[in-house]
């Protein structure tokens, strides 16, 4: 039996975002020069495109995620290959860190989902409009994003690892690279991802107006992680995972202490300092905005009230 129009409209409504444009039947205003602030147009172009996301088919999430997660296994291929290759070189460490922002530029030139540039622009849709809802669907993007990233990064670490692609000292500084994320403790694993999800979510404000300098800036933000050695919990898993399909990292430590306090960090980092600080900030913009417009037509309402009173006279 085909479903009626009216059905099918429901069924599409089940992932609208809450927002008042949508109440309003208007689309968020992303005009600078309307807006009270550069920064407040920033914003509302990262809402746009978090609303988007938010309401994308769970499927399409899901395969643009593995995708992203099998892409991000370049920054482990290129930094083992560097590491080869420039061993000697003066400046080598700088160089080799170079290599990591090539999964990163692969999944944002190629609008691939990343777990960590949604902590911060699925996150302001919700932010703007805390209903259950709202969070509902961020919960489902998360999860669904989450999960493909790490299907994507295992068949990248399953494959470095079982196909005959690399030489021997390529493999051995696969295993180096890998096991240096592993020196750090659960509580320092936390901390480092604290600061490489405030990095992420800078970059990703950054991005919106950036034009002919994005992929610069990609680089420069991805490239400041490395230098760090700072936890990322999609590349990272890419790298402890190739430990893991070799044989010399139990399961359990992919978790513990990596998975869960990088998880979390990167989380903290991206949303609850970045994103909610930002949205803090151009809130409290708008609301001025809008006060200053309320006290605008009231003023106008006045002047019309005593002209007509002294037409009256």
């Amino acid at each position: 039996m085909k479903p009626s129009p009216r059905n099918a409209e429901h069924d599409n409504d089940d992932n609208d975002v809450d927002s008042e444009e949508k109440e309003q039947g208007t689309e968020i205003e992303v005009d600078e020069d309307v807006l009270p602030s550069r920064a407040a147009a920033i914003h509302e172009e990262i809402r746009q495109e978090g609303e988007k996301e938010l309401e994308r088919d769970g499927m399409a999430l899901l395969w643009s995620a593995i995708a992203a997660g099998l892409s991000m296994g370049a920054s482990l291929m290129a930094k083992g290959i560097f590491k080869v290759h420039l061993e000697g070189v003066p400046g080598a460490f700088l160089l080799e860190n170079l290599g990591y922002c090539f999964g990163f530029v692969i999944v944002i030139l190629a609008r691939q989902q990343l777990f960590t540039e949604n902590t911060v622009t699925a996150v302001l849709p919700v932010m703007h409009k805390p209903t259950g809802s709202n969070f509902r669907l961020l919960l489902r993007l998360w999860s669904l994003v989450l999960l493909g990233n790490l299907i994507g990064t295992g068949l990248a670490a399953l494959a470095f690892n079982t196909m005959p692609i690399f030489d021997d000292a390529t493999l051995q500084a696969f295993t180096a690279i890998s096991e240096k994320v592993m020196e750090n403790p659960a509580g320092e694993m936390f901390a480092n991802a604290v600061i490489s999800g405030w990095i992420i979510a800078t970059m990703v404000w950054m991005i919106p107006h950036a034009d002919n300098a994005k992929l610069f800036i990609i680089i420069l933000m991805t490239w400041l992680v490395a230098l760090g050695d700072l936890a990322h919990i999609v590349v990272g898993s890419v790298e402890v995972l190739y430990l893991v399909f070799a044989g010399t990292l139990p399961w359990q430590e992919f978790f513990w202490p990596f998975a869960l306090p990088t998880l979390l960090g990167n989380i903290t980092g991206g949303t609850l300092i970045f994103a909610l600080i930002s949205h803090a900030q151009i809130r409290n913009d708008m609301d001025e905005e809008a006060k200053a417009k309320t006290r605008a037509e009231q003023k106008k309402k006045e002047r019309e009230s005593k002209k007509q009173q002294n037409n009256q006279c």
